[in-house]
């Protein structure tokens, strides 16, 4: 594989996997736009780890916190957090709907429903939910009144992301936002809620690699390079999202995702 597509590819991953616009999306139209080969489970795990890696990294404090407050530990220099002593048990909860429904159609999402007509539809159907979302939004509700039914609707929107062209990050804020969490506390929460997923999605993949032999001895390079590009991207967006959301809003986002899925869906029908 050469080393300016573990690059763009590491890359990419790292940009929207956290930004509203659909990493799978982007990670398979790629290489079906450029005429790239499928780099392999190997380095789809090294994107995984990457962001998992960015994730946890970003919000280790966070989860600390909610994890000693889990087990009864008094553990709270976040006083936002410190008004969810329960968030440990709520957030492992709120991730049964991904979990149940990933497991059920896992080889529809890894198959047919990678058509570029599916995912473009998601790019365009999803906006359209944004920009209602984002609009209507009552922006009261920070993550210290987060309640349980808030978390298993945000949940059960993490559910739909396995449909490719979703975007976890993106389906999650705007259940968010439909619980009248205000932007910032959205994009919080859709982070914390997406760490067990991408976790669990990252386990069983690594799981298939042992079952698979392992990783091939020519792609030991960009395994490594795809761990630390994504990892450092993803950080990096992250921390770009929550500040931008304090003061804008997801119209950019919005546009980004119907203009992408038209072009995504007049490629597809040009490629037929």
């Amino acid at each position: 594989m050469p080393i300016y597509q573990i690059v763009v590819l590491a890359i990419v991953q790292g940009l929207t996997e956290f930004l509203p616009i659909s990493s799978t999306a982007h990670l398979a139209l790629a290489p079906w736009l450029f005429g790239w080969r499928d780099p392999g489970l190997s380095f789809d795990i090294a994107l995984h780890i990457g962001t998992l890696a960015a994730v946890l990294g970003f919000f280790f404090r966070d989860w600390l916190q909610i994890a000693a407050q889990g087990f009864g530990i008094r553990y709270s220099p976040d006083p936002d957090l410190k008004e969810q002593p329960r968030l440990l048990w709520v957030l492992a909860v709120a991730t049964l709907p991904v979990a149940i429904l990933g497991s059920i159609f896992h080889n529809q999402a890894e198959s047919s429903w990678r058509s570029p007509f599916v995912m473009g539809g998601m790019l365009i159907g999803v906006g359209v939910l944004m920009a209602l979302a984002d609009r209507k939004a009552n922006l009261s509700k920070d993550i210290a009144h987060v309640s349980f039914l808030d978390a298993m609707v945000v949940g059960v929107a993490q559910a739909i992301s396995i449909i490719p062209g979703t975007s976890r990050s993106g389906i999650t804020i705007i259940g968010a936002l439909a619980c009248n969490m205000n932007r910032p506390a959205a994009a919080r929460f859709s982070f914390l809620l997406s760490t067990p997923a991408i976790a669990g999605a990252a386990a069983a993949a690594l799981w298939d690699l042992h079952k698979a032999g392992g990783v091939p001895p020519d792609m030991w390079v960009g395994f490594v390079m795809g761990i630390a590009l994504s990892a450092v991207t993803g950080w990096l967006v992250i921390r770009f999202l929550l500040e931008y959301l304090r003061r804008n809003t997801l119209t950019f986002f919005v546009w980004y995702r119907l203009l992408f899925g038209i072009i995504v869906i007049a490629l597809a029908f040009l490629r037929v």
